[in-house]
Formats: C-alpha cells, structure tokens, sequence
C-alpha cells in the first residue's frame, strides 16, 4: 500500500473549503440574475448592469486599492484588459436584456455552453487543440443547446439568441482572463472589470435612468453590485485552494437554484426541452472535464495521444 503523503489531510480540506466557496458563488451569481430579471420588469436593463458595475466597483476598490495595495493599478497588458472588460460588460448586457423575455434557466442553460466555446477555440488561440473525442463532446454539447433554443420551431423567444451571442463573449472573456492571469494578479484584473464597465455605461446614464419609486428596488440595485463583486471574490479564492478540474463541475449545480428561484419568484418552470438540453449540455461538458483531467494523468499519456 502506497505511502500517504503528510499533506493529503491539508489538501482535502483545502479541496472541501474551495468546493464550499464555489458553491456559494454559484448561488451569488443565482441571486444575481434573479435580482436583475425582477428590476428588468420596471426599469431599463442597461440601468441594471450600470448598478451592478457600479456597486462592484465600488466593493472591489474598498477591498483593493492603491493606499491599501501599491502598484494594484498597473497592468503589463492595458489593451488585452480593455477587451477583456468589454467582454465581460457585453455578455452581462446581452443577458440582462434576454432575461426580460427568457426564464432563469433557459438563459443559465445557454450560457452552460461556455466550456464547450473555450475548448473549441483554444486550439486557434492558445494553440490547445481539442481532439476527435473532445470534439465529438462539444458537437453533442451544441446540439443540446439548439434542443433548449429550438431555432426555426417557435419553442423560444429570439432573445435567446441574445443568450448565445452572450455565451460567445463570455467563452473569449474566459480565455483573456487565463492569458491575463500570467501577467497580472487577479485583483488588478478585478478592479479593471468594474472600473471600464462603469465608465462606459455612465455616459448613458440620461437615456436609461428611472428614478426608483420604492425601496426594495434600491435595495436590489445595490444587491447586484455586492453579489457580483463578492462571487467573482470567491470563485478567484476558490481557484486558489484548488484546480480547475476540481471545481468546474460544481458550476452546474446553478441550474437547481435557477429552476427553484424561477419558481418561487416569478412562477415560472422550464419545460421538457429545456431540461432535456440541459441534461445534453451538462453531460458534454462533465465529459470535457474528464477528458482534460485524463490527459494530464501521466501514466495515462497513451490515452491522451487519442484524445
């Protein structure tokens, strides 16, 4: 029997604890979108994604800022930042729009084909090229998502493409972050992504601006900030304590806290399609997770030469 390594308990725990973080950042993110399909029904959606980047902003600078981190400003790659942030600022506007007309786990289970988008573009970008087994996950992967969207069968509002093309944005803003990541630290790459998203939606600030009439939508407005600012901190924490591959499959479980806020708050339930796209695109990308913890398995090199 092989000897255990004295430090398997620490790592276990820190694996338990990064999991446990995870998994309280999916429910932020839950809360999030739920949050911003309520404030969707009486004011602009762009006057949401302004008060989510705003009030994140504000967190993210409380916590991280020149006084308290010297040098936490300086970016060795300023432009590839830009477009990260614009990325990002891009698929929470197309997703806060489509959440006026889709439910909450119609637009989650779209936005699930993100894995699939980076694993298919990060041969050209990256130069990590997916073989014939990846590639068969991902084809399966995006069938799934024409089952949630149906195209051309009238089984969904258009603004589910708005959901797509988010997904899009969100798959290359995945990929920034991971080339950020050997440049800059993740607080700098934090601060970045609320200061650009605030300054390029305050402009508009006059054409999209409802003065809210009650509290609880202030209230709400200032939730969004807090609750993206603060998953966004966990998910970096969580990555800290543990890999990759460990944590991703915990992403999913956001489809059970969408299905039940959905439920509790606006009485909306997916239907068949949906579940059965879900449960295609989930599948592919559980697969793809394996694939890529099988590849790094060193004893396991024959294996993925095939893969």
């Amino acid at each position: 029997m092989p000897a255990q390594s004295p430090h398997a308990p620490d790592e276990g725990r820190s694996r338990l604890v990064a999991i446990g973080l995870m998994c309280v950042a999916v429910i932020c993110f839950s809360l999030l979108d739920t949050s911003a399909k309520w404030l969707g029904g009486s004011m602009d959606p762009l006057q949401v994604v302004l008060a989510r980047y705003a009030g994140s902003m504000a967190m993210v600078l409380a916590l991280f800022n020149p006084w308290s981190r010297p040098g936490v400003l300086r970016t060795k790659r300023p432009w590839l930042q830009a477009g990260r942030s614009l990325l990002l600022l891009g698929s929470t506007a197309l997703n806060f729009i489509a959440l006026q007309y889709l439910q909450l786990a119609e637009t989650v289970s779209i936005m699930f084909a993100t894995p699939l988008l980076v694993a298919l573009v990060s041969g050209p970008m990256l130069g990590e090229w997916p073989g014939p087994r990846r590639l068969a996950a991902i084809a399966v992967g995006f069938i799934g998502v024409l089952v949630i969207t149906r195209p051309g069968f009238g089984g969904m509002h258009p603004a589910a493409l708005l959901s797509v093309i988010g997904c899009f944005c969100y798959a290359f803003y995945s990929l920034s972050t991971r080339v950020l990541s050997a440049y800059d630290s993740s607080e700098t790459t934090m601060i970045y992504s609320g200061v650009a998203g605030t300054l390029v939606m305050l402009p508009l600030l006059p054409w999209i601006w409802t003065t809210p009439q009650t509290p609880l939508p202030w209230l709400l407005m200032l939730a969004t900030g807090a609750l993206g600012g603060f998953g966004h901190w966990l998910l970096i924490l969580a990555h800290r304590l543990a890999p990759a591959t460990v944590l991703a499959p915990f992403i999913y479980s956001q489809i059970i806290w969408m299905i039940a806020l959905g439920y509790l708050v606006f009485g909306q339930l997916p239907d068949r399609w949906t579940f059965i796209g879900t449960a295609i695109v989930i599948a592919s990308g559980l697969y793809l997770l394996y694939r890529e913890r099988v590849r790094h398995v060193p004893e396991d090199a024959a294996s993925a030469r095939l893969d």
